[in-house]
C-alpha cells in the first residue's frame, strides 16, 4: 500500500491543521476509503420496514460492491453481493422490487432462492455434482440496530456493539439513551434522497460543527439559540441542545410537533442530539420524531445521502401533516449540502495544497481525522 505523505501548513497553538486537498480529491485515496472503511467496517444499507414482505428487495452500492438484501419467506432479512455465480452477471438490475419465490438471472436463467441457495438452471439436473450450496449466492454479515439492516463485506466482521451501538454511548453517555426513541418502532413520515457533488468526509465534518450555523441556519440557529454561538451538539458528551423558550416544536417556524414519544425522558424533552456513526451514517433525536442520515459515497467528488423522517406509527397512519418538521432538517440539509458543493472545488487547488485549520470549537473534527488515518494505516500529520 502507497501512504501518501501529510505535510500540513504551520499553524498556531490554538489552532489545529485539517486533512490535505487531495484526500477530498484524489481517486486513490476514495479507494482506500473503500477498501478500509465502506467494505471493511458496517454500513447502514437500508430502512428494514422498506423490505415488508416476502420477496422485496432493494440493491446498495457498498464500496465496490453491490449488494442485495432481501426478506425471506419465513420473515427475515438476507445480504449477498449481487453477482450471479455461473458467470458474474449482475443478478438484480433494478434499484428495489419484489420477487415471488427465487431471484433469477436475466442472463442465463440460474435461480437462486431466498436464503441464497441455487435452486435451478438450464440443464441443472444433467449436472448432479454441482453443489447448490457451494453455487449458491455470496453472503454478506447483516445485523438491524434501529430498524436499519447494516451490512459488512468483511470476511470476519468487526464487532457491531463496539463499532456501531458504542457510537451512542461515546456520544449521549448512556447506553439506553438512545433506545427511549424506539426507534425501530417508529414509522417512516418522509424520505428524500440528495445527490451531493461533495467528498464524503466534507459532509462528515460539516455535520460534527457548528461553526457555520450561524451564517447558513437561520432556521435552525432560531429553533437552537445556542448553536449560534457556534458549539455543535457533538462537542460535549452527552448534552443535548435546548430548544429556545418561545419554541414549541421541532419546525420550520418553532411551532407545535407532535406529542413526545412515550419513552422520551424528561431530560431528553425539548433537546437535541445529534450523533455520527462512522463511517456514514448521522442519527438526529428530537423529542418527537427521529432523522436518520444515511450517505452512499460513489466516487471522490459524489456521495448520494439518504434522509428519513421517522414518527410514531399513530402520526403517520392519521395522516398527519409532518411538513413543517420536515421543511426544517431539509432546510438544513440543502443549506449544509450546497456549503459542501461549494468546498470540493478548492479541495483541488492549491491554495488547499496543505490543508486548512480548525478553531478551538472544531477540535473534535481533528478526532474524526486521527481515526480516518488510522484506518486507512497512514501516518498521522
Amino acid at each position: 500500500m502507497t501512504t501518501i505523505p501529510i505535510s500540513p501548513s504551520p499553524v498556531s497553538p490554538s489552532l489545529i491543521a485539517t486533512l490535505p486537498g487531495h484526500y477530498y480529491t484524489d481517486p486513490g485515496v476514495f479507494r482506500l476509503e473503500q477498501e478500509k472503511l465502506f467494505e471493511s467496517m458496517w454500513f447502514c444499507a437500508v430502512r428494514s420496514g422498506d423490505l415488508d414482505k416476502p420477496g422485496a428487495f432493494r440493491t446498495v452500492q457498498v464500496g465496490r460492491e453491490n449488494v442485495i438484501i432481501t426478506r425471506t419467506r419465513t420473515g427475515e432479512l438476507r445480504a449477498f453481493l449481487n453477482v450471479c455465480r455461473h458467470r458474474g452477471a449482475r443478478l438484480c438490475t433494478e434499484e428495489s422490487g419484489e420477487v415471488r419465490r427465487s431471484l433469477q438471472c436475466p442472463y442465463h436463467a440460474w435461480t437462486y432462492d431466498l436464503d441464497g441457495k441455487l435452486i435451478a438452471a438450464p440443464n441443472l439436473i444433467k449436472m448432479p455434482d454441482v453443489d447448490r450450496v457451494e453455487y449458491g449466492l455470496i453472503k454478506v454479515a447483516l445485523r438491524e440496530w434501529l430498524g436499519y439492516a447494516w451490512v459488512c463485506l468483511a470476511d470476519e466482521p468487526p464487532s457491531f456493539e463496539d463499532t456501531v451501538m458504542d457510537a451512542a454511548v461515546e456520544r449521549l453517555g448512556d447506553a439506553a439513551a438512545i433506545e427511549h426513541y424506539g426507534t425501530e418502532r417508529l414509522a417512516l413520515g418522509k424520505r428524500i434522497t440528495y445527490d451531493v457533488r461533495a467528498n464524503w468526509k466534507l459532509i462528515v465534518e460539516n455535520f460534527m460543527e457548528c461553526y457555520h450555523c450561524a451564517t447558513i441556519h437561520p432556521e435552525l440557529t432560531e429553533v437552537l439559540p445556542e448553536f449560534a454561538d457556534g458549539y455543535a451538539a457533538q462537542y460535549y458528551v452527552g448534552h443535548g441542545a435546548e430548544f429556545g423558550t418561545e419554541i414549541k416544536g421541532f419546525t420550520v417556524d418553532g411551532s407545535e410537533g407532535f406529542a413526545k414519544l412515550p419513552e422520551v425522558s424528561a431530560d431528553q424533552d425539548r433537546r437535541y442530539y445529534a450523533i455520527t456513526v462512522k463511517p456514514t451514517v448521522f442519527v438526529n433525536l428530537v423529542p418527537d420524531h427521529v432523522i436518520l442520515h444515511r450517505m452512499f459515497p460513489l466516487a471522490e467528488d459524489r456521495t448520494v445521502v439518504e434522509c428519513d423522517w421517522l414518527y410514531a406509527p399513530e402520526v403517520v397512519a392519521s395522516g398527519a401533516d409532518v411538513s413543517k418538521s420536515v421543511e426544517l432538517f431539509h432546510r438544513v440539509n440543502v443549506q449544509d449540502f450546497e456549503a459542501c458543493e461549494r468546498t470540493q472545488p478548492a479541495m483541488s487547488s492549491r491554495a488547499y495544497r496543505r490543508g486548512g485549520v480548525l478553531v478551538p470549537n472544531e477540535h473534535h473534527i481533528g478526532l474524526f481525522h486521527t481515526w480516518l488515518l488510522d484506518r486507512l494505516g497512514e501516518a498521522h500529520a
